[in-house]
């Protein structure tokens, strides 16, 4: 991952000539050296950009946006990783250079308001980057997308169903955003939310952060050093994403840390983060559940009347 960071600018190591794929068919301005700042600047973030499944946020925040009259754009190729995944593990110079490189870029773009659809971009973004000299106004997407439905900019339609929110670490513990993704659910008519047993301040974590994305564990590895741990990590069934290892060993199964969702009854789970979704949603499937999860953004543009 960070030899990836350094050679391609970003975790998955794809051509930074691809990050805008996800908007090949869509009308999406992509800002270039010499032209007007746009009123927002959608920082894409590298999940939503490369990541098959995550691409769906992008595409979906591109429609609510535009149905909402924002004027907005995206660096395309000229935005890079934030660095956040390097700093996590400890290599300081490479998030150093990747924030020098994107303050620059920033700055030369005149950008002044961000909105970012990761908590990860935008805790560095809005947290990190001042130090570095970049000081920009940073709201993530959910508070965005809120308050455009709060002022009748978007107005959703009628959605039956019963959703569970899953509380991202990085918008919630990190940053006290915990209102805005429910308060925009509400907004959405008869639309139903029920809590997790854990959330908010107690929500668990997906097992992404901190630069777990890119990492494996087997629990039935520890298991053998760690019986009791074993048996209690069954048992609570950990909300998260998918599998804390992806191999099994023996007759250990994967953990799948998202059965907590299915305890609340709700037919799907709401994320508000590219990491929750990909490691709930690939959990869900290894563990044949019927359990869909989407981003809050998602279920916004589902609720918009067709195009």
């Amino acid at each position: 991952m960070l030899r990836n960071l350094e050679s391609a600018g970003n975790p998955w190591g794809v051509p930074q000539s691809q990050r805008a794929d996800w908007a090949k068919d869509l009308e999406v301005r992509v800002w270039a050296p010499g032209e007007d700042p746009p009123e927002v600047l959608y920082w894409v973030g590298c999940a939503a950009s490369f990541d098959d499944r995550a691409k769906r946020i992008a595409r979906a925040m591109a429609r609510v946006l535009e149905a909402g009259g924002v004027s907005f754009a995206i660096l395309g190729e000229r935005e890079g990783c934030t660095g956040d995944p390097a700093r996590r593990m400890g290599n300081e110079y490479l998030f150093q250079t990747l924030a020098e490189a994107n303050v620059a870029t920033l700055d030369a773009a005149g950008v002044r308001t961000i909105v970012a659809s990761c908590p990860h971009c935008f805790n560095t973004l809005r947290n990190e980057y001042p130090d570095y000299g970049g000081t920009y106004e940073v709201v993530h997407h959910t508070e965005l997308l809120e308050s455009l439905v709060r002022v009748g900019r978007l107005s959703p339609g009628s959605r039956d169903e019963l959703l569970t929110y899953h509380d991202p670490c990085y918008l919630g513990r990190h940053n006290d955003r915990y209102d805005a993704p429910r308060s925009l659910l509400s907004h959405v008519p008869e639309l139903r939310t029920v809590e997790m047993p854990r959330h908010r301040e107690r929500g668990f974590c997906c097992g992404a952060g901190g630069s777990r994305m890119w990492m494996s564990e087997c629990l039935a590895i520890r298991a053998k050093k760690e019986p009791d741990a074993w048996t209690t990590f069954n048992t609570k069934s950990l909300l998260g994403g998918a599998l804390l290892g992806q191999k099994k060993y023996g007759a250990a199964e994967p953990l799948l840390r998202g059965r907590v969702g299915l305890l609340t009854g709700a037919a799907r789970v709401e994320v508000a983060c590219p990491f929750c979704l990909v490691m709930l949603d690939d959990g869900a499937r290894a563990g044949g559940h019927d359990l869909e999860v989407l981003d809050v953004a998602e279920v916004l543009a589902r609720s918009l009347p067709p195009e």
